[in-house]
């Protein structure tokens, strides 16, 4: 493929972390109207994130929204009702469906890592990875320094979050239950390719 005819990566996940809390927050309300454009309005109009300012709670309902928009009904309807660990991986699943960065450094750095015993994933991983994905990403290259770092810190508090990684870096095996693992197998290729697991 030539130089630039890549599809651009979409940067904007550098609000706030995983929003798994958000989401369950969210998810009644989109399953009883079924239109984001409907729980964008009640969400922000009654605060339902309790966001300490409109433009800040307006910012955290978008991105909420843009990640809850990659998954099915399905999943969505469970998400009030499973417990935090399993709402952590399937927010999780969402962010690498929605977010292709996310999803490619998921897949060929924090799994590989796990699969081959590495044990740790840190932020010179990351810069690695960046760099061999900015050959193929001009827009990569065009992140200011400040975004670049935020965006860095964004991803590793996410992974955190969703119990994937330690605060020291130290890669936690991903104990998925067998309802997040039916929902993950359901796509081609299996979404369990962004978790540190054994499971195929």
């Amino acid at each position: 493929m030539p130089h630039g005819t890549y599809e651009r990566y979409s940067l904007s996940f550098t609000s706030g972390g995983l929003l798994a809390r958000e989401a369950a927050v969210l998810a009644p309300v989109y399953v009883e109207h079924r239109d984001w454009a409907k729980v964008r309005g009640v969400a922000v109009e009654e605060n339902l994130l309790q966001a300490r300012t409109q433009s800040t709670g307006v910012r955290r309902v978008r991105e909420t929204i843009k990640r809850m928009s990659a998954l099915s009904d399905r999943e969505i309807a469970i998400l009030a009702e499973i417990t935090a660990s399993e709402r952590g991986h399937l927010i999780w699943a969402a962010a690498c469906r929605r977010y292709e960065l996310i999803g490619e450094f998921a897949e060929e750095v924090l799994r590989e890592r796990f699969l081959t015993l590495a044990g740790t994933v840190s932020y010179d991983d990351y810069d690695s990875f960046y760099r061999a994905k900015a050959m193929w990403h001009d827009e990569l290259g065009a992140v200011t320094e400040l975004s670049y770092k935020k965006l860095r810190q964004v991803l590793f508090k996410m992974m955190g979050e969703a119990g994937l990684v330690t605060t020291k870096g130290a890669i936690e095996p991903a104990l998925l239950s067998a309802r997040i693992i039916d929902f993950l197998t359901r796509r081609t290729p299996s979404d369990i390719r962004f978790f540190p697991t054994r499971d195929a």
